[in-house]
């Protein structure tokens, strides 16, 4: 037939009666160039079209959210790069003797000075949090460790500086262990921060306490009644307390604050 295709072994589609025996190119359905200038669209409006619709370009958000956090508080970065990986600060926890915590501290601050790697570390953190107590019918804040026995470290990890770390006064090692210790996430570092700085608008209760432990009444009508705790709300920070009134069992719902252990 006259107007038979077949294709050559380039995979052009050929005429046998082409007047001049010249391979004209039938372009395939898959071959469509996406590109190619159509009714006056230019490539450069195709691209930016398609870049507005391609997911991911917008900036990552950061790696955690926390709803109402304090004014002021500054957390770690998400998951971004750094430009010079190789020069990246990252978070270790070090273990050190309890009751030491700041002695390491200090220690730690020192030695970076003295033996020139106070350029590769960062901050040094004690997490601590606001706790209240009742003294004498006073409610009274004062301080105390998140962790104790730790010590946050924001260093640039090679050899030298963890055996800078390592040997310092009263330090036992890295959490992690091995010698190439497990840097925190910024999630983790985030709510360690955020609880820190969470605590300073609304002190946490000193002490703690569980179902069916035996407690004395300090504060209220009932001061000096002693009961069974029956449940305990971490939430609201209260305690039903199983009182004995009158010979009979009473539960009386009282703040953390008004209740010591026995």
């Amino acid at each position: 037939m006259a107007d038979e295709k077949f294709e050559n072994e380039e995979g052009y589609k050929l005429h046998d009666d082409a007047a001049a025996s010249e391979a004209s190119y039938v372009p395939q359905s898959d071959e469509v160039d996406p590109l190619e200038e159509d009714e006056g669209v230019s490539a450069e409006e195709v691209h930016a079209e398609a870049e507005d619709r391609v997911p991911g370009l917008q900036p990552e958000e950061e790696a955690a959210e926390y709803a109402g956090a304090p004014e002021g508080v500054e957390y770690a970065p998400g998951p971004e790069e750094p430009a010079d990986p190789a020069h990246a600060k990252h978070w270790y926890i070090i273990h050190a003797y309890s009751g030491f915590e700041n002695k390491v501290a200090e220690s730690l601050r020192t030695r970076a000075q003295a033996f020139g790697f106070a350029d590769r570390l960062g901050q040094v953190l004690i997490p601590t949090e606001e706790v209240v107590e009742l003294r004498n019918g006073k409610k009274v804040t004062s301080k105390r460790l998140l962790y104790p026995g730790y010590v946050l470290v924001e260093m640039e990890m090679d050899d030298e500086l963890w055996h800078a770390v390592k040997d310092t006064p009263r330090v036992t090692g890295f959490v992690g262990g091995g010698t190439k210790p497990v840097p925190l996430t910024a999630d983790e570092v985030n709510a360690v921060l955020y609880r820190q700085a969470s605590s300073a608008e609304r002190p946490r209760p000193k002490l703690t306490f569980e179902k069916n432990e035996t407690v004395k009444i300090i504060d209220g009508p009932f001061t000096n009644f002693s009961g069974k705790v029956d449940d305990v709300n971490t939430e609201r920070n209260t305690l039903r307390v199983m009182v004995t009134i009158f010979g009979r069992s009473t539960p009386v719902e009282l703040d953390f604050l008004q209740v010591e252990k026995l």
